[in-house]
């Protein structure tokens, strides 16, 4: 629980006095690592041998040290560093559930000998490591296969997050303060859980030429991860105004559309002027994503439980979608009611076509419809 110039200068003292460390990065919301959790526990048992071998243990709180955090690249919880007399990584472990591991790890750090080269690569575990091998064709053909997947999903909604979890629910701390910030710039966005689908979350590694998540992609470009974003939080006009996102900010009543129309000369043909630019301002939002939500709230944030439960169910089925905050737009929420002809929210939109409401999708859902709809899966 020290701060982190404190832990950064026992770290340093250790190193200088010849002295091998573990560095174990943990986060209270991470239950195996917090306190009484399983990678906690192994700590503990670990530390009380640890000065008769030699090897000082020190617990770094991983979002309140992100120099620390920075410097060892660590981008998940639980994260250990073994650090041999010189100060060098020998091995390092990156998130999971093996804590047998971290014992095995620890045993062959206490009994390495000092060394003032770098260990050989095949010693140390980073993040992600590229090879570079010959494909044969079917090789090639998968690889164009799942490139031709994450290019789909990548540019599956203007601004897209890759995370670990949903916006209701991230599965570490990084995910979440994306989601943070997002939801303070009131960004309406599509996301994809890479939990779900490990095919995904190594392939974009390669693909993007980064290896950590989150990655924050804006029409199509990766942008970065949590660092980046928090950099261009800072400039000014935050997010918005440093990528130029004013046109999907939740409420934002702009339209890149242009509408011309021939010169009116009475009301009845302004009135009917107006009434042409809401129906294309609404066209348009149905078709912003191919599964266009509109609800109460925004994912992240549902305003009323039939928007909640709607939220779910399309997080189940792990797809993107985008959705619309009608709460910010009373124009949008009472057009679209005449526009569809349906008179209650949420609605949900598919390929430009209203699928319906709550009661609606759960049918769907409940008769087996609603994952091929959705995913364009046919299986059962």
């Amino acid at each position: 629980n020290d701060t982190e110039a404190k832990a950064a200068s026992l770290l340093d003292a250790s190193s200088s006095a010849g002295q091998k460390s573990v560095l174990f990065f943990w986060a209270e919301w991470h239950a195996p690592s917090a306190a009484g959790g399983s990678f906690d526990m192994v700590v503990k048992a670990l530390s009380g041998q640890s000065g008769s071998d030699g090897v000082n243990i020190y617990r770094v709180l991983a979002e309140e040290a992100p120099t620390l955090s920075q410097k060892y690249n660590v981008t998940t919880v639980p994260t250990f560093i073994f650090l041999n007399s010189d100060g060098v990584a020998i091995e390092r472990i990156d998130g999971g559930e093996d804590v047998a591991r971290v014992t095995q790890c620890y045993s062959r750090l206490a009994s390495a000998t000092s060394t003032l080269s770098a260990p050989p690569p095949s010693t140390i575990t980073p993040p992600t490591t590229t090879t570079t091998t010959t494909q044969q064709p079917e090789e090639k053909e998968e690889v164009q296969t799942l490139n031709n997947r994450l290019q789909s999903l990548i540019t599956s909604s203007p601004i897209m997050l890759f995370l670990k979890g949903t916006p209701n629910a991230p599965k570490c701390g990084f995910s979440r303060q994306t989601i943070e910030m997002l939801t303070a710039s009131n960004l309406t966005f599509g996301y994809f859980n890479i939990l779900e689908d490990d095919t995904v979350r190594q392939g974009l590694k390669s693909y993007s030429d980064w290896p950590t998540y989150p990655q924050f992609y804006v029409k199509g470009e990766l942008v970065g991860g949590l660092d980046i974003m928090k950099e261009l939080m800072e400039e000014d006009g935050g997010l918005v105004a440093q990528l130029e996102l004013e046109d999907y900010v939740i409420g934002n009543s702009s339209s890149s559309a242009t509408v011309v129309e021939p010169e009116r000369t009475n009301d009845d043909d302004d009135a009917t002027t107006s009434s042409l630019s809401l129906n294309d301002k609404l066209k348009q939002l149905i078709n912003r994503h191919r599964i266009m939500l509109f609800m109460k709230g925004i994912p992240s944030s549902p305003k009323c439980g039939f928007s909640r439960q709607i939220v779910e169910i399309l997080d189940s089925y792990n797809v993107s979608y985008d959705a619309f905050n009608i709460l910010e737009d009373e124009e949008v929420r009472q057009g679209l009611k005449e526009y569809s002809d349906w008179p209650t929210f949420p609605q949900l939109y598919v390929e430009g076509d209203l699928m319906g409401g709550l009661d609606i999708v759960k049918e769907m859902e409940e008769g087996g419809d609603l994952k091929e709809l959705l995913t364009g899966d046919t299986s059962d």
